[in-house]
C-alpha cells in the first residue's frame, strides 16, 4: 500500500510550491512521496526543484493526461450556458480546463493519496487522513458546506433534488482543493455512466466559477462513493484551514484554539502577490511570516532581509498587469494546446 501527496503546479505558483513542499517535509511526521502534476508546459523551475528532491517526482503520463482533458472537453463544450457566461466574463469557451487535471491522480502510482493545490501549506500530521480511508473512499476537511452552495451547484432547487434525491445536499459538499481518496476511485464505468448523465442534461446544474470543483463533487454525489468531513462530521476537534481565520502562530505552525492546523489554504490570493513578496516587495499577505519561513526553510540566504512598498499607483498598476498577462498567458497556452486537442 502506497500513500502519497499531489500537488497541481507550474512555474507561475513556483514560490507557493517551494513552500508546500519545504512545509510538507517539515510537518508531515514522515517522507511521503509526492507526485507534481503538470498545470501546462511552463515547467523548468519546476522541473528543476524536482530535481533536488529525492522523494517528489512529475506525472509524466501523457495518456492519462490527454484521457481527462478530453473528459472535462466532452463535459463543458457540450454545455451551451457555461459556455455562453465565459464569453461573457471574456473568458474562452474551455475556461480553467486544466484544473481538472487533478483527475490524473486517479491513474497514478499512489494508493491512497491526498490532493493539495499548491496554495496550500501543511501544518501537523496527516496520518489520520490516510487511516480514514481504509473506511471511506473520500475524504476531505474543510467548511465549503456553511458557503453558498451556488458556488457548488447553480441549478434551480427542483433540478438539484431531481438529480441528487438529498435532503441534506449542503452538508456533503467541499472544497476541491484538498481532498483524499483512492487510485481508481471512479472505474470506466462509473466514468461512463457520469457522462451520459451530464450530456442527457445535468450539467445544467454545474457552477462556471470553479468547473473542477462542480465537477468532483459532482462526481462524488452521483457515483456514490463513500464521503467523510472531518470538518463536518468531527466538528468538535476540526479546525479552520482558510487564511481569513485568526489564527495562533506557534514556532511557525498555526493553532486553531489551541489545535493544530492540518494545512492552510490561500484560496484566491493571487499567485503574483507571493512572487512579489518573494522579491522583496511588502506585500500583505496573511501570515506572511510563516509563509516566508517555510519558502526558504532550505535557503534562509535568499529569504528578503527587508521589504520596499512602491507608491499606491505603481502597487496597483503592477498588479493589475501582472495579474491580467498571468491570466492572458495561461489562457493563450491552455486554450492553444486543447483547442489543438479537439482538431486533431
Amino acid at each position: 500500500m502506497i500513500d502519497g501527496i499531489y500537488i497541481l503546479a507550474n512555474d507561475v505558483v513556483y514560490d507557493q510550491l517551494v513552500a508546500l513542499l519545504n512545509s510538507i517535509e517539515a510537518n508531515a511526521g514522515r517522507k511521503i512521496p509526492i507526485c507534481i502534476l503538470p498545470y501546462n508546459e511552463r515547467l523548468d523551475k519546476v522541473r528543476a526543484e524536482i530535481a533536488s528532491r529525492d522523494n517528489v517526482t512529475l506525472f509524466e503520463d501523457s495518456d492519462s493526461i490527454a484521457y481527462w482533458d478530453n473528459f472535462a472537453i466532452q463535459i463543458w463544450k457540450n454545455y451551451p450556458r457555461a459556455q455562453k457566461t465565459w464569453r461573457e466574463w471574456g473568458f474562452p469557451e474551455l475556461y480553467e480546463l486544466p484544473m481538472h487535471r487533478k483527475f490524473c491522480a486517479i491513474d497514478g502510482p499512489f494508493d491512497r493519496f491526498i490532493y493539495f493545490d499548491a496554495d496550500t501549506l501543511l501544518m501537523g500530521p496527516i496520518d489520520y487522513v490516510y487511516e480514514k480511508l481504509d473506511n471511506y473512499d473520500w475524504v476531505v476537511n474543510d467548511f465549503q458546506y456553511k458557503s453558498d452552495l451556488k458556488f457548488i451547484f447553480d441549478g434551480s432547487p427542483e433540478q438539484i433534488q431531481q438529480i441528487f434525491n438529498s435532503e441534506n445536499l449542503q452538508s456533503k459538499v467541499f472544497c476541491a482543493g484538498w481532498f483524499a481518496t483512492k487510485k481508481n476511485i471512479f472505474s470506466p464505468a462509473m466514468r461512463g455512466d457520469i457522462l451520459d448523465k451530464l450530456a442527457a442534461g445535468e450539467a445544467d446544474v454545474m457552477a462556471f466559477l470553479a468547473p473542477d470543483q462542480s465537477l468532483f463533487n459532482y462526481m462524488v454525489l452521483r457515483s456514490g462513493v463513500s464521503y467523510y468531513n472531518f470538518a463536518f462530521h468531527d466538528c468538535q476537534q476540526a479546525t479552520g484551514n482558510h487564511w481569513g481565520s485568526k489564527f495562533d502562530v506557534v514556532d511557525n505552525i498555526l493553532y486553531d484554539q489551541g489545535r493544530r492546523l492540518t494545512y492552510l489554504h490561500y484560496m484566491s490570493i493571487s499567485s503574483s502577490n507571493f512572487v512579489r513578496l518573494c522579491g522583496g516587495e511588502d506585500v500583505d499577505i496573511p501570515y506572511r511570516d510563516v509563509f516566508l519561513y517555510y519558502r526558504y526553510l532550505k535557503s534562509p540566504e535568499k529569504r528578503p532581509q527587508s521589504f520596499t512598498r512602491p507608491s499606491k499607483i505603481m502597487l496597483l498598476q503592477k498588479s493589475t498587469s501582472s495579474f491580467i498577462q498571468q491570466r492572458i498567458n495561461n489562457i493563450k497556452l491552455n486554450y492553444r494546446n486543447f483547442k489543438d486537442r479537439i482538431t486533431n
